[in-house]
């Protein structure tokens, strides 16, 4: 099978045996995987010398389950998350926790994207935004876009901002009028939703060195508010500022409890709703449930559908010309 691979910073596709099943596990045909750019796009730059898979979100059919697997069945349309087991690969070996179920009705392209998905819901559970309450979200790439879209359609007040003036229009069109380009709109936007008390959350979807955003951020935020980084963005910020409104600054990993447990992940142990109601899994259906219920426009994100024959030339295309990128997905049903 083919599988994306990273090597020396440059995109490998390499032929590799199929996997086989496992208990707990499922082995899903891969229709669709979305490309995460920011993530794949820093594992490039960092030039590994041994090949390192790429992606980590993807829809399906279930060809074959394992043992202790009763949610899914053979021939069941899915949806699935999580690297090292979820790649840009024709057959994937998916751990049960990490596949869930895509009804009638929810296009397979748009179920492709249920890790960043899932991630987005996962930062806005970090953030403890409670109705009527309002955000930040700094950042309108693929997963800023879609964190908005569900702070939306979750009736929290939302402002976007970006540099590129594409990915504020992408968010204007799906219903969001707070959208800024610079500093300053920003400000005034958080002056009029907040009536000079700012925000309750920023959350920060960059990637790299964006020195003093973290900041920036703080003095946008009420008393007492909070920051959620969510891209991979150095924790460089001022302490007075800080200490001043008593802010909170938080990480958002991934897409929720269990990720990177191996007892959730590999095993199939599941937390109880009563004590960890917001799960990875958990998360991801929270996410085809949005779908189903067409409560986010996520068809409207896609940019491009490639095969992975052409993804050399995407990645680049990424690095050189992002305001033209924004949700990629890689299409196995094509060839060339």
């Amino acid at each position: 099978m083919k599988v994306v691979t990273s090597l020396d910073g440059e995109i490998k596709i390499m032929d590799l045996p199929p996997p086989v099943i496992k208990d707990n596990h499922v082995i899903v045909k891969t229709e669709y995987s979305a490309v995460s750019p920011g993530t794949e796009l820093m594992l490039l730059r960092k030039k590994h010398q041994v090949p390192m898979p790429l992606g980590y979100s993807a829809s399906g059919l279930v060809i074959e389950t394992g043992r202790n697997v009763d949610h899914v069945r053979i021939g069941e349309r899915v949806a699935c998350y999580g690297g090292p087991y979820v790649k840009h690969a024709e057959y994937l070996l998916v751990p049960k926790n990490l596949v869930v179920s895509v009804p009638d009705g929810v296009d397979m392209k748009e179920a492709s994207m249920i890790g960043l998905g899932a991630i987005a819901i996962h930062a806005l559970r970090q953030a403890g935004l409670k109705f009527g309450e309002s955000v930040v979200v700094v950042g309108l790439g693929i997963l800023g876009q879609l964190i908005a879209q569900i702070a939306h359609c979750a009736a929290f007040k939302v402002i976007g901002y970006d540099l590129l003036e594409e990915r504020c229009q992408k968010l204007k069109d799906c219903g969001i009028d707070a959208v800024g380009q610079t500093l300053e709109e920003v400000q005034e936007l958080v002056n009029i939703k907040t009536q000079h008390m700012g925000v309750d959350s920023v959350l920060l979807c960059t990637n790299g060195n964006s020195e003093g955003l973290i900041d920036h951020a703080l003095t946008w935020i009420r008393d007492r508010g909070n920051v959620v980084i969510v891209g991979d963005l150095k924790p460089v910020f001022s302490r007075t500022q800080m200490f001043r409104k008593e802010a909170e600054i938080l990480i958002s990993r991934a897409a929720g409890p269990g990720r990177y447990d191996p007892d959730y992940e590999t095993k199939g142990f599941d937390y109880p709703p009563s004590f960890v109601r917001w799960s990875e899994g958990r998360n991801m259906q929270e996410y085809i449930r949005l779908l189903a219920e067409k409560r986010i426009n996520v068809a409207s994100l896609v940019t491009h559908t490639v095969s992975i024959n052409q993804l050399s030339h995407i990645y680049r295309s990424l690095m050189d010309q992002p305001q033209n990128m924004l949700g990629v997905l890689i299409d196995f049903g094509l060839t060339h």
